[in-house]
């Protein structure tokens, strides 16, 4: 697995292993591309390093999944993130094309995250430590939160 330019990945706060680093970055700055593995939706597959990308544009069925096998498996989740991931089908390559955007200026030394934003059925227990930490690892959607499992709308804190 090559190196990403500007990042390490080291023993995280959040959970596991993280991805700090090792130069600034500029919020709307391109941090990386991820490099990854496609699975369509009815794949057997171990999802847990997976994004999930709505299918329309891919003709690959309802969603599909980008199984990444790069450093950016090591992103973790924040309810506070730091940026965002990005999308798009390339059509000539019949593949995905997924890169990581700072949503505002990020330091030398800190860690790389962005907002999971699991669907209800999903959701689990968050630990990123953001004051504004929804309690769990969940898209905020009202319709989302509305799926929760009963055990675990009680760690709800909020979903703003």
């Amino acid at each position: 697995m090559p190196l990403l330019d500007g990042l390490k990945v080291v023993a995280s706060k959040i959970h596991g292993y993280g991805v700090v680093t090792t130069r600034e970055f500029k919020k709307g700055e391109v941090i990386c591309y991820g490099d990854g593995v496609l699975y369509t939706e009815d794949a057997d597959f171990d999802d847990t390093y997976a994004l999930v990308f709505p299918g329309e544009d891919s003709g690959l069925g309802e969603q599909y999944f980008w199984d990444l096998v790069c450093q950016t498996r090591w992103f973790n989740h924040s309810c506070d993130p730091n940026s965002e991931v990005q999308n798009r089908w390339d059509h000539k390559n019949q593949t995905c094309i997924a890169w990581w955007v700072a949503l505002r200026d990020i330091p030398v030394g800190e860690e790389i995250t962005y907002d999971y934003g699991f669907v209800g059925e999903v959701a689990e227990p968050c630990a990123c430590g953001a004051k504004s930490c929804r309690g769990l690892i969940i898209d905020p959607d009202p319709a989302e939160v509305a799926k929760l499992p009963d055990h675990l709308r009680r760690l709800l804190r909020s979903a703003a």
